[in-house]
């Protein structure tokens, strides 16, 4: 299987990244073939909600949104990857998903597989619940096969999440997809 991970975090060496590093190397090991795409750090601009890409492209801005598209629709799987900021995810991911306006009717005829890979500082029973409704509202409407999320609670920093149980829980994502 063919996976994207989109990574959101502006910090590359944080608690996030680190879960994502143990899912990829799971699905690695597991013969599954990973591209990751640093949202963060890549150009892309917000959605101006112009809709002269007709929903389904191209979208008049000019930045890395198109050579990203190639890859995400030529991927079986997505992986969202985020720090939990005010209780949804980072605005880097954010950009790159409000984007996908350009091609929706591409990815949800794709039908591909999803997972979600989040930290967050604080261990609220309630801390993922935006971020959880958000994640499958995207999985409902683009067509998702949602196959499962890692909620790193009291992941405030790398030292902190690599002492708990997630990055073993997102090597386990990893090495278990089918």
């Amino acid at each position: 299987m063919k996976i994207v991970v989109l990574e959101g975090s502006p910090n590359k060496k944080g608690s996030s990244n680190l879960l994502a590093e143990n899912f990829i190397r799971g699905a690695e090991e597991a013969g599954h073939s990973v591209r990751i795409i640093d949202a963060a750090h890549a150009n892309v601009h917000p959605c101006t909600g112009c809709i002269h890409c007709g929903y389904e492209g191209p979208c008049v801005q000019k930045d890395d949104v198109e050579e990203i598209r190639a890859k995400i629709l030529d991927a079986d799987m997505l992986v969202f990857v985020t720090p939990l900021y005010y209780y949804g995810m980072s605005a880097q991911l954010k950009s790159l998903i409000d984007r996908f306006c350009a091609f929706n009717s591409s990815i949800q005829r794709k039908c591909m597989k999803s997972a979600l890979i989040t930290v967050a500082w604080n261990s609220d029973d309630w801390t993922f619940d935006a971020l959880e409704a958000h994640y499958q509202t995207l999985v409902r409407y683009l067509n998702f096969k949602d196959m499962g999320m890692v909620l790193g609670i009291g992941c405030g920093t790398p030292e902190m999440t690599q002492r708990s149980r997630f990055p073993k829980m997102a090597y386990d994502l990893g090495i278990k997809l089918k």
